[in-house]
């Protein structure tokens, strides 16, 4: 028998903030990244505090830091990187997605993240969530263990649906009664194929596109958890 699924964005749908931004902060502070690599995201980053721009356009600056500093440094450097992360912010999470993947790993669906964050990354922070398929960005690694700044397979990860249908055929897992839960516009493709799409704490072209089609919009804030009305 077909097994039901989950997926799940990570970054501002489990955790309550971006595993990229912690990583590269820890990189710097730990000397992997030169100090002055803040100046490629630290205007964007003030402009989006003060609501003068995008979070996205903020976090497209991390991860450009990310990219130009990576390479050269080694991957077993990362991943200790990785692990400090996850253990310094298992439990910054939202309490709703928290409780659903308790909820749904209990009913034995097969949970499958999805992230843009580097797979390195989000496995160490999805180990203790319990999820049995992670999927993250792959950099590549040199034959001295080092990162080259080179990113593989960015066509496959950038289209998460594409991910999602070629998973569920490989595993033979089914879409009846399945979830999916993001917050971004980048979500709504693998969102459109789910039975029961949620969309969590969304940007503003994820929520357009939510009323427009009737999918759940749950908005946690502070100690709050409602569901905006569909129409």
């Amino acid at each position: 028998m077909d097994k039901k699924v989950a997926i799940f964005d990570i970054d501002g749908t489990i955790f309550r903030s971006s595993l990229l931004i912690e990583a590269v902060e820890m990189l710097i502070a730990e000397g992997h990244f030169p100090e002055h690599a803040r100046e490629i995201y630290a205007k964007s980053y003030q402009n989006w505090v003060n609501r003068k721009s995008s979070y996205e356009i903020y976090i497209l600056d991390v991860v450009k830091a990310y990219e130009k500093y990576i390479k050269g440094v080694s991957q077993w450097d990362f991943v200790k990187i990785c692990k400090k992360v996850a253990e310094l912010n298992e439990h910054k999470v939202y309490r709703y997605t928290r409780e659903l993947v308790k909820e749904l790993k209990k009913k034995h669906y097969f949970l499958l993240a999805i992230s843009h964050s580097p797979k390195e990354l989000v496995d160490e922070f999805c180990k203790k969530l319990g999820f049995d398929k992670v999927y993250g960005r792959v950099y590549e690694i040199d034959s001295n263990g080092t990162f080259t700044g080179k990113t593989l397979y960015e066509d496959v990860i950038n289209d998460k649906s594409n991910i999602l249908r070629r998973f569920i055929e490989k595993e033979q897992l089914s879409l009846e009664k399945s979830f999916g839960v993001g917050d971004s516009e980048s979500d709504s493709k693998f969102l459109t194929f789910v039975e029961n799409p949620i969309c969590f704490n969304p940007n503003s072209k994820l929520y357009t596109h939510a009323k427009k089609h009737g999918w759940k919009t749950i908005v946690e804030r502070k100690d709050v958890i409602y569901e905006i009305n569909k129409q």
